[in-house]
């Protein structure tokens, strides 16, 4: 993985700290052509890995991406799935069943089995989320993603739920159908990487908040210092601004003084922010 990684809760109007701040950053935003602009000032920085959920707008990326190979060689993506509030509002409006359906492909047998009202209880779990994956994935078809993420809103429901052996489905269907390596996002990183070493997952790629001042870190410090110096886990530290209540220097100099953190995430809307950033993580790493 690359030491620095570009994220995209800019884009989509997310800001933990600040509704306002996320409402204009989302006006901002609405134009795709905006995006666009921003992720070739990040690529122009030599970042090179976008992080992204899959909200249908990034869609337009993929297809900004593909129809532009050429100019951006070496790029990655770094799927984040599932964009929650995608199923939320399928949900709130077709019911549970009607919201599965509308994701899956029309011409498989699971698919036409739901349609006739049968009992999710009753079907093979394991097929489902493989075709889910799959939808959540097509728009990312041509494009390079060695590492794909369960996001953290489903993570942390399977982990509350101790339903282990999900963790170990999404994780042998990202590396036996898609040849890359499955990635784990956390509130409560401790937690989720004992569940995942009781499902024979070993050294695995999680990425969690890492913050001087334990914003969203779900454990306690002192857990978290224990497991980023293991060594029994690939850490991506994120929202190590904690969403602007730290200034960058007193920050990153937090995140950067553990060696163990492979990778640092962050978001950006201007290359000077980019830039910035990106040299004072390079500097910190160094020393």
């Amino acid at each position: 993985m690359d030491r620095i990684l570009f994220g995209d809760n800019q884009f989509f109007g997310v800001n933990h700290m600040s509704e306002e701040k996320a409402r204009q950053q989302g006006m901002r935003f609405q134009d795709i052509k905006a995006v666009i602009q921003v992720l070739d000032d990040a690529y122009a920085e030599n970042v090179k890995t976008f992080m992204c959920t899959t909200h249908e707008r990034t869609s337009e990326i993929c297809d900004h991406f593909r129809a532009n190979r050429e100019k951006y060689p070496g790029y990655k993506f770094y799927p984040c799935l599932p964009y929650a509030h995608k199923y939320a509002n399928a949900a709130a409006e077709l019911g549970m069943l009607g919201a599965v359906r509308s994701f899956l492909p029309q011409d498989n047998a699971l698919g036409a089995l739901l349609k006739g009202g049968m009992s999710l209880a009753t079907k093979d779990v394991e097929g489902l989320a493989q075709l889910l994956i799959g939808a959540e994935l097509q728009m990312f078809d041509g494009l390079d993603t060695p590492v794909i993420f369960l996001q953290n809103v489903a993570t942390d429901f399977l982990l509350g739920l101790g339903f282990n052996a999900a963790f170990r489905m999404f994780a042998d269907c990202v590396r036996e159908r898609y040849r890359a390596e499955p990635g784990f996002i956390t509130m409560n990183a401790p937690r989720l990487v004992k569940s995942l070493e009781a499902v024979g997952i070993q050294n695995p790629i999680i990425c969690a908040n890492i913050n001087k001042i334990g914003f969203r870190m779900c454990g306690g410090m002192q857990a978290y210092e224990e497991l980023i110096t293991s060594g029994r886990c690939r850490i991506i530290a994120m929202s190590v601004f904690a969403s602007g209540a730290l200034p960058a220097q007193e920050a990153l100099e937090f995140v950067c003084k553990y060696p163990q953190i492979e990778s640092i995430v962050f978001g950006a809307s201007s290359r000077r922010n980019i830039a910035q950033t990106k040299q004072l993580i390079e500097r910190l790493t160094l020393h």
